[in-house]
């Protein structure tokens, strides 16, 4: 059986390399005020401070600047956007879809040497307006219905995963033996969060418990919301886990003579710190037409 491939795109530098009078020539396209082209002009180039001094930009958006990551969605929308659906309208032989966040793009093909051959060009496209591939993220994976299949036909392991969104894509199955993508949080994602959240804990350690539970209640729930998907409820509980474990010992902290007993704590974290439920539809909910994108969980 035949398994698709996805190829994962990352833009090495991408803020700092766009070219500005490529930039200023996408925007003309749309925007025929010369007033409001002048000022976009000038938050390009307002570049940084160096010794005191003012050093002008010669390429790239304002780092932190709130317009930058809009300009850099329009940048892309030429640069890439619109030739690979030219692309796939001309030269593609089976299904090509595009999946682009930013500067991170997911490539879908059915054939590897349409991947290929798609890869290889897109290298030349993106030199045109002084962009490059990052080797790092950049590569070649078999994945889906079939890959497993495949992969153990030939004596190889298990398919290889790939990382985009801040989750874990990995090829698995369901209760009924069929083919379904799980989604995992990332770890190094959830570690950085974890010591985050260990930090701030250290700050507010002498604020009033209750003060600090409503913050930690707003943390996890606001990452749960985002994280919560379908399959992915194992992995969050761990992170609630290690949520109440830095929270027992930040309390454990506040005095030398500490008596904080686990019912006591139990109590605490039963009330301020959520249990992760599901925040997303299954994926054939979402799409499905009979549901019209409403989940059939209860």
């Amino acid at each position: 059986m035949i398994s698709p491939f996805l190829f994962f795109l990352g833009i090495t530098s991408f803020f700092d390399e766009i070219d500005h009078e490529w930039m200023l020539m996408f925007l003309g396209h749309r925007i025929a005020d010369q007033r409001l082209l002048g000022l976009i002009c000038k938050w390009l180039k307002a570049g940084v401070m160096e010794d005191g001094r003012r050093v002008a930009a010669t390429k790239g958006t304002p780092q932190g600047a709130v317009i930058s990551p809009l300009l850099a969605n329009i940048y892309l929308h030429y640069v890439l956007d619109l030739w690979a659906r030219q692309w796939r309208e001309r030269h593609a032989r089976g299904d090509v879809i595009v999946v682009r966040y930013a500067d991170d793009s997911v490539v879908g093909f059915r054939l590897k040497s349409q991947a290929q051959k798609l890869l290889e060009q897109l290298r030349e496209r993106l030199a045109r307006f002084g962009l490059s591939p990052n080797a790092s993220k950049t590569r070649l994976v078999e994945f889906g219905r079939f890959a497993a299949r495949n992969r153990r036909d030939r004596g190889l392991g298990k398919p290889e995963t790939f990382d985009f969104l801040g989750f874990t894509h990995c090829c698995s199955s369901n209760r009924n033996g069929g083919f379904q993508i799980l989604r995992l949080t990332v770890k190094k994602r959830m570690r950085t969060t974890l010591l985050a959240i260990r930090d701030e804990l250290k700050r507010r350690r002498h604020e009033p418990i209750r003060v600090q539970g409503q913050w930690l209640t707003r943390v996890v729930r606001g990452y749960f919301n985002y994280h919560a998907v379908p399959g992915n409820l194992i992995r969050l509980g761990g992170f609630r886990s290690a949520v109440c474990c830095l929270w027992r010992q930040a309390l454990k902290r506040r005095s030398q003579r500490n008596r904080l007993q686990w019912s006591r704590f139990g109590l605490l974290t039963n009330h301020y710190i959520p249990h992760p439920r599901n925040a997303h539809p299954y994926p054939e909910d979402r799409f499905a037409s009979g549901t019209r994108g409403r989940s059939r969980m209860r």
